[in-house]
This record gives C-alpha cells, structure tokens and sequence, in this order.
C-alpha cells in the first residue's frame, strides 16, 4: 500500500443530524483527525423530502469537518437507511475445475458472480451483496477457500437493494458538494463492525441500531452478517406518542422523553408525579412518571416486536449465543437492554466502542460513522492489494478496529 496517508470521510445524513467524521489512515494506524455534527433537515426516514434543506445542512457539516481536519477530501462513504432498503438471499454452486481438485482463483470469481446474478426488481439498486460464508463439499469455510481440496464450491449472498430514486436523491447531495460517494454502506453494518467482536459474530449476535427515523438491524452468524433489515420506525416516535398522549409539542416530549422516559415500566408508585422542566417557570407542569414510563415502553416493546417479527426464522436464541447490541443515538433509553433481552429471548446490552476511540466519540449515536471509516479502509485495501493478499490484508483490518 501507499505510503501516504489516506483520508476518509464518512457521512451519516440521519433524521434528526447530520455526522461526519474524517480518519487518517497510514496503513498501519487510523487517526480520526476531524468530527462535525448539525442538526438535519429535509430529511424523514432516510429518505431526503426536501433536497434544499438537506443539501445545505449536509455540506455545512462537510466544510466544517474539512476546516478542522485542515484536509480536503475527494470522496465518502456513506450511510444508507430508510424503509426502502430490502433484501433477499441467493446461492450458487460450481464444480472445482483444476486435474487435483484444488480451489483456485477463477472458482471463486465464478461462484461468486453465480451468486450475485439474480435480476432486481423494476427500479431497484444494490446497495450491497453480502457474502455468507464459503463451503467446500458442504463443510463450512471461515475464510478464503483458495488452495483446499474439494470437488463443489458453495456460496451464497444476501443481497441489500433499495428504491434507485432515493439512494440518487442521497448521492446527489454529496456530490454538491463536489465530492464522490465512493461506497453505500448499510447504517446497521457500519454500526456492527464497531460493537460487535469477531468472537461475538462468530458465535452469533444481533445488532440492533436505534436512529430518530428508522431502526436498522444486523444479524451475524458463522462471523459475517446473514440478514439485515430497516424498520422505519424510531427514537421520534416515541416522541410523539408522548407528544399525543400527554398534549405536549414535540421539543416538549423530547425533554420529557430524555430526563423520565423508560423502555420498561418501573414506577411503583403511581401517584408518583415529575416536572416538566422544574423551573417553576409559567408553563411548567407535572406528569404522572407511571404514565410516562407506559407510553416509551409500549412503542419500544412495538420496536423490538417488529425487529424480531422482520427476522422471522433467521434468528433463533441457539443461533444467538452472543446475545442482543444496541446502538443508535435512540438506545440509550433506560431498561432498553432488559427489555430486548426480554423479546430476544438472549442477554442484551448497550454496544460500547473499541478502547482507542476517544471519548468525545464514544456515544452510541456516532458508531454508525465510524464504522463506514472500517469500509473506507477495506475499500483502499481492495483497490490496492492482489487477489491472493487480501484475506490477510483483510483480516489484520479487522483485527485493527476489534481491538
């Protein structure tokens, strides 16, 4: 690889912000150098509704992270989510050519190709072709199949698409300003690669993204992702039920939402009453906590429902020995971990990122962002390293952001 540093921008143009994050990558290290953060706009689930509005919020993060990271980058990746975004699962299988029945180079490409070959409904885009793992006369391959003796080469991916429309309405706000989306890359498997181990993905683990508009899951089985999903439901919906129940604006049951909301009912004492803002301001008024509390635990108990009902049956607890991870800037909810791991069936816990990210980056709410910084580096990696170098290439990338 070059020697020179290699800067990547990672864009996440969310419901309620906009994050951008741009990394330093040497080839050996990754330095995140810049971060920025506005509140978004024309945006709803994912989708963009007024190009203006979200052009102008997405580029003013864009010049503020440039500024501070004293960079200019030529390209990002970025987030996709949105109720738009489907998938389904196709495989393939080939015959090893080679006299000694050793798996080479041309098998893979072909099996491969076999694999990602079923035609996408009128209007639709991949997003990604996620590959399951390898198998060679039926035995499972945790990673590159190349040189091992077999008579059948398996393969089978799970392929993420979406509505063309809208991932261009996406692209063509980046490229606004002046920049190239270098790779889409699903909100649920940025966020996984950042709170979820290899030993976790192997063993089976569902990640659970919980955004303002939408809730992206991944499930990961045998140490690569085997079915993801959006449910365009999130964190603002909860809101609103607040909102409706309580008659409160919108920036009032978010207060409310953030200081007395819970995922499960707690309050014993149902004559138990809190403030609003405890100012004794004019205007200020309480609410019963136990009225609170059944409003934000009956939406997220809807949440976790409807994640598990999209999974149908991929998801079992015996395939989920790691249990249940939630991010997203919605999940830190209280009670949210007992109340997944209560649907789920599996232990559940808020996802944590590695040691080295810094502190100030550490919310739940910028994993999504970082993890497009881990495509960003395969992404340079793959374009500059030989077919046959890059499952180790590859794997000490992995090892980089597990640590």
């Amino acid at each position: 690889m070059s020697s020179r540093p290699y800067h990547i921008g990672a864009v996440e143009i969310g419901t309620s912000k906009v994050t951008v994050v741009i990394g330093e990558y040497s080839g050996k290290e990754l330095a995140i150098i810049s971060r920025a953060e506005v509140p978004a706009r024309g945006m709803i689930k994912g989708a963009v509704v007024d190009y203006r509005a979200a052009s102008d919020c997405t580029h003013a993060a864009l010049e503020q992270a440039e500024r501070d990271a004293g960079e200019r980058i030529s390209g990002v990746f970025l987030a996709q989510s949105g109720g738009h975004l489907e998938g389904f699962y196709n495989e393939a299988a080939v015959n090893v050519k080679a006299s000694d029945n050793l798996v080479e180079v041309g098998d893979v490409a072909t099996v491969c190709e076999l694999a990602k070959a079923k035609q996408l409904p009128l209007g639709r885009s991949v997003v990604h072709h996620i590959r399951r793992p390898f198998r060679v006369d039926g035995r499972l391959v945790p990673g590159s199949p190349l040189d091992l003796v077999g008579h059948r080469l398996e393969v089978g991916y799970w392929t993420v698409h979406g509505q063309e429309q809208r991932l261009a309405d996406l692209i063509h706000v980046i490229q606004g300003f002046n920049l190239k989306v270098e790779e889409l890359v699903l909100s649920s498997l940025a966020s996984g690669h950042m709170v979820t181990s290899p030993e976790e993905r192997q063993h089976g683990i569902l990640v659970i993204d919980l955004g303002a508009g939408t809730t992206d899951f991944a499930l990961y089985r045998d140490g690569s992702p085997h079915t993801t999903g959006v449910v365009a439901v999130g964190g603002e919906h909860v809101t609103n039920d607040l909102a409706v129940a309580l008659r409160l604006t919108a920036p009032q049951a978010e207060k409310l939402k953030l200081r007395h909301g819970r995922a499960e009912v707690q309050a014993r004492d149902r004559a138990a009453k809190v403030w609003l803002d405890g100012n004794f301001a004019i205007g200020d008024r309480q609410f019963l906590q136990f009225a609170i509390e059944q409003v934000t635990a009956a939406r997220t108990e809807e949440i976790l429902q409807v994640v598990r009902k999209r999974l149908g049956s991929a998801f079992s607890p015996e395939t989920c020995a790691a249990g249940v991870v939630l991010t997203g800037g919605a999940a830190n909810l209280p009670g949210l971990a007992a109340a997944a791991s209560r649907v789920f069936g599996v232990p559940a816990h808020l996802g944590e990122a590695p040691g080295w990210i810094s502190p100030n980056l550490r919310a739940p709410g910028y994993h999504t962002a970082l993890g497009l910084l881990y495509y960003g580096i395969i992404h340079h990696a793959e374009r500059r390293a030989p077919a046959r170098a890059r499952t180790s290439l590859f794997a000490g990338v992995r090892r980089l952001f597990a640590d």
